[in-house]
């Protein structure tokens, strides 16, 4: 396989083997995202007749959660890190977890034994000829997984990028190899709508030649991506990026040339997308994978010259206060990196934090800017965190503005359809 190939063989087992040792009541970390290893986790759901109570705990995941099904309850409890779509449904019927808490701060929890973790399965690049394998496409949380956990599981898969930057760990660490040949998971972008468009034209009209880019997940950041290619000197430091930014950095609008931390680089601790951007990140120099407590440390993100963070939501009310990870009381994502990042963002010098959303929900029947969030929402940005909140109507610059002007700003925004209603609650309020 490689030039330590007697090293490897001592560690290459079938899948069945090498989840044999996860027992009754252990905590099972899945690495995230892209890099979700599937042969591992089928072989473990293959278990599940002889397991009870085991705690599987992971970010988003590619693929199905087949541990989340109604029938395996009594084997596996799922733990939520993020709600991706794959565990929506069991984490709203109770068969499962979701632990609320910043995307920096997890591997803290990893590392200190709050999230104590038992065995980690991970899906890796081939040793190199020192013995080191890369985490590839997802670094995140799944660096501290490995070494933390009592026992690591790895899928040494022959597809999977070598990424570069704080993303290896040594073949010494892995107990247990299964060798594979799968792609990571292909998640191409949606083609952005018109909204999304006249959405991503209005935030790249804040932005800045040489800023610093996060982008959070979805359609509106790629939409933002598209809008940015007259711009110039651009750079990203994000948790994530996806094949939006790949286009930018071949027609050399991304250059990371003033960048303060990592001159030239593009730093992240995930990407998610096609086989594009898995090519472009594969020992490549530019690319510089590190965990979440290093890429969203609010100390490291506003160390970033005109750091700029874009986000979105589900919600938010006249006063500035934003809902991102429930639609009333059903969790919907999760904390994620928004804070870590709306917060470093304003700290940064010509920093903007940025939320952009659609006007509205539901097709059009439901007002995403609302006069009180609804009952049981998940509150995840704080009205001190708002400085720009942009809809395919226009740009509301909320810094330093009163709860009135706020009202103001955000009513003019809003769908058309809307604006009256919320108008007419700001007037009950004394708000406008």
């Amino acid at each position: 396989m490689t030039d330590i190939a007697v090293d490897v063989r001592a560690k290459l087992t079938s899948a069945d083997e090498a989840v044999a040792g996860v027992g009754s009541g252990d905590r099972v970390f899945i690495h995230g995202s892209c890099a979700t290893p599937h042969v591992l986790i089928d072989a473990l759901v293959r278990r599940a007749p002889e397991l009870r109570d085991v705690c599987v705990t992971h970010l988003h995941t590619a693929g199905s959660a087949p541990y989340t099904a109604p029938e395996l309850a009594a084997s596996f409890r799922h733990e939520a890190l993020f709600v991706g779509a794959n565990v929506r449904e069991a984490v709203n019927a109770g068969r499962a977890d979701y632990v609320p808490a910043f995307l920096s701060e997890v591997p803290i929890l990893f590392r200190d034994g709050y999230l104590p973790i038992d065995v980690a399965f991970l899906n890796v690049s081939l040793p190199d000829a020192h013995g080191y394998c890369s985490l590839g496409t997802s670094v995140d949380v799944a660096l501290m997984a490995a070494r933390t956990a009592k026992t690591v599981v790895a899928q040494l898969n022959h597809a999977m990028p070598r990424t570069l930057g704080d993303s290896f760990i040594h073949i010494d660490q892995i107990d247990y190899a299964v060798e594979v040949n799968q792609p990571p998971d292909d998640i191409p972008a949606a083609p952005p709508s018109d909204v999304e468009l006249k959405i991503g034209a209005f935030v790249a009209s804040l932005i800045e030649d040489g800023s610093t880019l996060q982008m959070g997940i979805g359609s509106i950041p790629n939409a933002v991506l598209a809008s940015l290619t007259n711009h110039r000197g651009l750079g990203v430091h994000s948790e994530m990026f996806s094949d939006g930014v790949v286009d930018l950095v071949q027609r050399g609008v991304i250059t990371g040339e003033h960048n303060v931390l990592h001159p030239g680089k593009l730093v992240s601790s995930f990407v998610m997308g096609s086989s594009k951007l898995y090519d472009f990140v594969h020992d490549n120099p530019m690319v510089e994978m590190h965990p979440v407590n290093y890429t969203n440390d609010t100390a490291v993100i506003r160390r970033n010259y005109r750091m700029v963070a874009i986000n979105s939501a589900l919600e938010i009310d006249l006063t500035g206060q934003v809902c991102a990870s429930s639609i009333g009381d059903r969790v919907y994502s999760g904390v994620g990196g928004q804070v870590d990042f709306m917060r470093g963002a304003s700290l940064a010098p010509g920093g903007r934090p940025i939320l952009a959303l659609p006007s509205t929900a539901a097709r059009g029947d439901a007002s995403r800017i609302v006069g009180h969030l609804r009952p049981g929402s998940m509150l995840t940005l704080v009205q001190g965190n708002l400085h720009y909140v942009v809809t395919e109507y226009g740009i509301a610059e909320l810094y330093g503005k009163n709860l009135r002007q706020r009202a103001e700003a955000l009513i003019a925004i809003a769908h058309p359809a809307f604006r009256d209603d919320l108008a007419a609650f700001a007037r009950q309020l004394k708000r406008l």
